[in-house]
């Protein structure tokens, strides 16, 4: 099991908020069709020039070749030009 971390944006204002809104929801459903767990998402204030989001998950190993492959088709789909993947190398409790 692996916990990353994967952000979207829209800095660069290719969406209207209508696709901007379909894109997060699809990155949404796609990650949780996969996650073992979720365990947040995040996203920029609504007064703030650009529009960003992020997911926090939980994937079983062999999930995570599959969550980059759901990723890719759907930041190319949507036309982004990319999506971080963040992968937490380890968990603290302090």
């Amino acid at each position: 099991m692996i916990t990353v971390y994967v952000s979207v944006g829209n800095s660069d204002d290719k969406l209207s908020q209508e696709q901007w809104s379909g894109f997060v929801q699809q990155v949404r459903i796609s990650l949780s069709g996969r996650a073992h767990e979720m365990h947040g998402e995040w996203y920029s204030l609504p007064d703030q020039p650009y529009q960003n989001a992020c997911f926090c998950v939980v994937l079983a190993d062999p999930d995570v070749p599959l969550a980059k492959q759901d990723l890719t088709k759907l930041r190319e789909a949507w036309g982004q030009d990319s999506v971080a993947w963040a992968e937490v190398p380890v968990t603290q409790f302090v």
